[in-house]
């Protein structure tokens, strides 16, 4: 007889491979502990745990409702079998309504419901839903935050901190929904509103170094360069990253080149240093300073992969057109004109998208293998893995006079670009309108740099950057630039999983 002790040693071991990024491995060894023990629920979890961890929806859910037979009122099981169905692009409200039976103040399985509802375009019954719920719960942090992200998709701008500001009415001394309303507004680029309430939260919770970071930041968005220069200066000495950047940022845009330079350097060796090397980039760009070029523009960092002929290309599209549903762009997001699909694209079971996935993965690979020698300075070619994974999927719709602002994606590896379909070349405009730029910083930066590269877009081209690289496109006259992205995941540290 197994013990539960045996089935728990499996698990960890098994998370341990997952965490090393050995997810094939870590299936094998669960798969290899079922065939002596069939009817144990706990490893039939794990194992649809790590296939969803790997984004097969389909041997995920399988592996899940297996372990619901044997678990038939484990509400974390519900759980895990309502998103995976909801990722991979079948309804789910059901399931979690199924779910919440078992465990109906769970606050994330709610936010599942309600994330469900919104992924198959119900905006106004999860909206409704939401506002009821956060009536009798106004300190629900994450549903004020889901809820004012479905308003936005929605169409209603205006209602982007409504909730907040509700709540604040009668929890003025909450100094988490204040932090949550001046989040939303930053993520919105509102930073006048954003200014006139740190003002309104100073008043009800006091000074404090946390309304100074907003303050500081709000003063440098709206070019009131001394407030700014002054309030960083009493911030010093500046430990925090996410603060670090913001003021690279103030100095990038106030011509301080050399202080953002330095700044950025000292800040090289953080664990989460992904954050700084981009506005690194710009500074040495801007300095003339050669370490960009060894930063973004080293042979084989970007390449360009024609895959038209692997991908039914008409097909896909059609799938894609069916899964945007939001009504306006994704708050927080780089998209201007268009619509972007929210949750792991990669992770549903549309046979158009499989196939992509599959292609995509291959390519990846190759531009793996063809990347330029392992440099452990470098916070790109430091790493290397055979294993692809992806941390995030989707599909962007641009129509006419639409494009992307300039960004990036410092939390992946590798990012990418994937043209389905693109207007006509009468539409579309004259060259390079609708073309990919690399390198360019945002305008808001004021810095008089180019794009080192740009590239025009063609039907089932792919291209694969550097997550660090900043990208954005050109807008175009009329019709649809329908297209995927994906970031690849940063491998993880090497070593050996036990």
């Amino acid at each position: 007889m197994i013990s539960s002790v045996d089935t728990d040693n499996v698990i960890q071991r098994a998370q341990a491979l997952s965490n090393a990024g050995q997810i094939a491995q870590a299936i094998d060894l669960v798969r290899s502990a079922i065939e002596d023990r069939q009817n144990d629920g706990k490893l039939w979890h794990m194992l649809g745990i790590l296939h969803r961890t790997d984004q097969d929806s389909a041997a995920a859910l399988v592996a899940l409702e297996k372990a619901l037979t044997y678990q038939s009122e484990n509400p974390v099981l519900h759980h895990a079998v309502a998103r995976v169905t909801m990722e991979a692009g079948l309804p789910a409200v059901d399931k979690f309504d199924k779910a919440r039976s078992f465990a109906p103040n769970d606050g994330s399985i709610i936010l599942g419901r309600s994330a469900a509802q919104l992924a198959v375009g119900q905006f106004d019954e999860a909206i409704a839903d939401l506002e009821l719920i956060l009536a009798s719960n106004p300190l629900w942090l994450e549903g004020h935050e889901l809820l004012s992200e479905a308003r936005w998709s929605s169409g209603d701008k205006d209602g982007l901190t409504k909730s907040f500001v509700e709540a604040l009415q009668t929890n003025r001394q909450n100094g988490s929904l204040w932090a949550k309303c001046l989040d939303a507004l930053f993520k919105a680029d509102r930073f006048a509103d954003a200014a006139e309430m740190v003002g309104e939260a100073r008043k009800a919770l006091g000074d404090s170094r946390g309304l100074m970071m907003y303050d500081a930041i709000c003063a440098s968005e709206l070019g009131e360069t001394e407030k700014a220069d002054r309030l960083f200066g009493s911030l010093a000495p500046i430990t925090e990253i996410a603060l670090a950047v913001r003021h690279m940022r103030h100095l990038l845009r106030t011509g301080q080149i050399d202080l953002a330079a330095r700044l950025g350097e000292s800040f090289i060796q953080d664990s989460e240093a992904h954050q700084i090397w981009p506005y690194l980039s710009l500074a040495w760009r801007a300095l003339d300073d050669p370490r960009w070029k060894w930063l973004d523009d080293q042979d084989g960092l970007v390449q360009i992969y024609d895959l038209q002929d692997q991908i039914d290309l008409a097909g896909l599209a059609q799938c894609l057109r069916s899964i945007h549903v939001a009504k306006e762009d994704m708050i927080g997001q780089s998209v201007r004109g268009g619509t972007q699909t929210d949750g792991p694209l990669f992770a549903r079971i549309d046979p158009e998208i499989r196939k992509l996935r599959s292609v995509i993965q291959s390519t990846v690979r190759t531009h793996v293998a063809g990347l330029p020698a392992v440099d452990p300075r470098h916070p790109v070619l430091r790493h290397r893995s055979d294993s692809i994974s992806f941390s995030g999927s989707w599909s962007v719709r641009l129509t006419g006079k639409g494009f992307h602002t300039s960004h990036l994606h410092p939390m992946g590896w590798f990012s990418s670009a994937f043209y389905v379909n693109l207007p006509d070349e009468a539409n579309m405009g004259p060259p390079p309108a609708g073309w990919l730029a690399l390198g360019a910083p945002p305008p808001e930066l004021n810095l008089e740099l180019s794009s080192v590269r740009r590239i025009e877009p063609k039907p089932g081209r792919l291209v694969i950057f550097p997550s660090i690289m900043w990208h954005g496109t050109i807008p175009f006259d009329e019709g649809e630039r329908l297209s995927v992205a994906f970031d690849v995941a940063t491998p993880p540290t090497p070593g050996h999983a036990v």
